[in-house]
């Protein structure tokens, strides 16, 4: 009681602290110039309003919660954040877009979907001078700059400059895959992972090259694939000077200079720089045959030995 009681006199102490809304005090100052003989009721009242906005500040102090939500018991400090709350519950979505008709729950969620019909983005990055639609992203746009990453992982030290990420590289240690795919039951760590897996259900290819009209399931292998016509490698190997077209092969090819042999046979011990060449080792103790020749029907662990066979039937020549 006596630290409440402190609190209130700092706040009424402190010049320019005045608790009573300007809405309020704009409405007491038009009755005042209405009539005069009511300064004294109208003082009262401005007593009486700052009075209830104290308590109601006071609360913030106490950490008390005095509305709480009666279908979950989650409690709030103010009526009107209940009000949204409750909406999580009613599905009430009183605010709608005049252009396509989405609703949304809370007038600001309005507003920022509004700006994807009008094209506005507010947020400008000083740095580089891209702009955003929300301050968020513009916030996270800033940390690619400042290399600043707040989110650190407790279990291996690995700082991220998202939540979301650091979110997803936990389920690395915790092995969780919440995104399941409906159709084969295939889990994934990350909802994007399972969408351009769904791909390979639907068939979708939406990623077209301009040059040649073959699409893509993803952006990233179109751009792998717009290479093949420009002949860009920008992928150097610093040890030799050789290019490549894609980072993996950078990668697979610098173990020649490394020796590295990473991908280890749990059934003989041996090792190799490729995850491919591991796979058909491995067939060498399973005995399985997955290349079959669709015109005699012989079967081949390995689809180089498959083509060789094939020109057996054609008469090609090497």
């Amino acid at each position: 009681m006596m630290k409440r009681r402190r609190i209130a006199q700092q706040h009424l102490e402190q010049p320019g602290q005045e608790l009573i809304t300007k809405k309020e005090n704009r409405e007491l100052k038009i009755q005042v110039g209405r009539s005069g003989d009511h300064v004294k009721e109208l003082t009262q009242r401005r007593n009486h309003i700052n009075a209830c906005n104290l308590s109601r500040h006071l609360i913030t102090h106490k950490g008390k919660e005095l509305y709480p939500c009666l279908e979950c018991g989650k409690s709030y400090n103010r009526s009107g954040t209940l009000r949204l709350h409750q909406r999580t519950h009613t599905g009430d979505k009183p605010h709608k877009c005049m252009e396509c008709g989405k609703s949304f729950t809370q007038s600001s969620h309005l507003k920022l979907h509004q700006r994807t019909h009008t094209g506005e983005e507010p947020h400008k990055c000083i740095e580089c001078g891209k702009t955003f639609l929300h301050s968020g992203a513009l916030r996270l746009n800033q940390r690619t700059h400042t290399g600043h990453k707040p989110h650190k992982c407790m279990e291996c030290g690995k700082s991220f400059s998202q939540s979301s990420h650091l979110r997803s590289h936990q389920r690395a240690h915790t092995g969780e895959k919440p995104h399941t795919c409906m159709e084969c039951g295939k889990s994934f760590a990350v909802n994007c992972n399972l969408r351009l897996h769904q791909r390979t259900h639907t068939g979708e290819k939406p990623h077209k090259c301009m040059e040649c009209g073959k699409s893509f399931s993803q952006s990233v292998n179109l751009r792998t694939h717009q290479r093949t016509h420009t002949g860009e490698k920008p992928h150097k190997c610093m040890e030799c000077g050789k290019s490549f077209s894609q980072s993996v092969n950078l990668r697979t090819h610098q173990r020649t200079h490394s020796g590295e042999k990473p991908h280890k046979c749990m059934e003989c011990g041996k090792s190799f720089s490729q995850s491919g060449v591991l796979r058909s080792h491995e067939r060498t103790h399973t005995g399985e045959k997955p290349h079959k020749c669709m015109e005699c029907g012989k079967s081949f662990s390995q689809s180089g030995n498959l083509r060789s066979h094939q020109r057996t039937h054609t008469g090609e020549t090497t």
